[in-house]
């Protein structure tokens, strides 16, 4: 029971603290990837987290956008259709960087801090799936940085059913992994 308890209680957690948009602005926004459609149009859930981003750029919420995805099975760099869709929706190619390598959420921490040197940046809005945030947010703070806030878009599919357990799984999987 107690297990169950704790379970549920987390998924409630995630939920709530994923679906929370405290209005804060920051230096960057990072937008995690997702899958890009075999015919290099985005997936509709890629699509809302882009949009969910542009709508922090045009209120002046970030400076900068990171969009971070690998290369998908389907042969596509995400990061660079992000940018893409990012360019035909009128943000400057300057304030636009890519990460190509963010094969999972783990590698998205990792290559955006190694950025923050060279980008100046002190703060972050990470925008994913509202499940996907919490433990976004847990590994960026794992790694000494603390100043994250999140954003999700307002969509959600019969998957998120099957995502919420996962992300309860990843997340204490993760909560040491070995690069913290």
């Amino acid at each position: 029971m107690i297990l169950l308890l704790w379970f549920l209680g987390h998924l409630t957690y995630i939920t709530i603290d994923g679906l929370s948009d405290e209005g804060k602005n920051a230096d960057i926004a990072v937008i995690l990837g997702s899958k890009v459609n075999i015919d290099g149009t985005l997936s509709e859930r890629l699509r809302k987290r882009l949009e969910c981003g542009l709508q922090l750029y045009q209120k002046g919420r970030v400076k900068k956008i990171l969009v971070s995805g690998g290369l998908g099975r389907e042969g596509f760099y995400e990061g660079d259709k992000m940018k893409e869709f990012l360019i035909q929706n009128k943000v400057p190619d300057s304030v636009i960087i890519v990460d190509n390598y963010g094969n999972n959420t783990i590698a998205t921490v990792e290559n955006t801090l190694k950025l923050r040197d060279s980008l100046k940046f002190n703060s972050i809005i990470s925008v994913s799936q509202y499940f996907h945030l919490t433990r976004t947010k847990m590994l960026f703070r794992n790694r000494h940085f603390s100043n994250i806030s999140s954003v999700s878009p307002n969509y959600f599919e019969g998957r998120d059913i099957i995502s919420l357990p996962r992300e309860f799984v990843a997340y204490y999987t993760q909560l040491k992994s070995p690069s913290n």
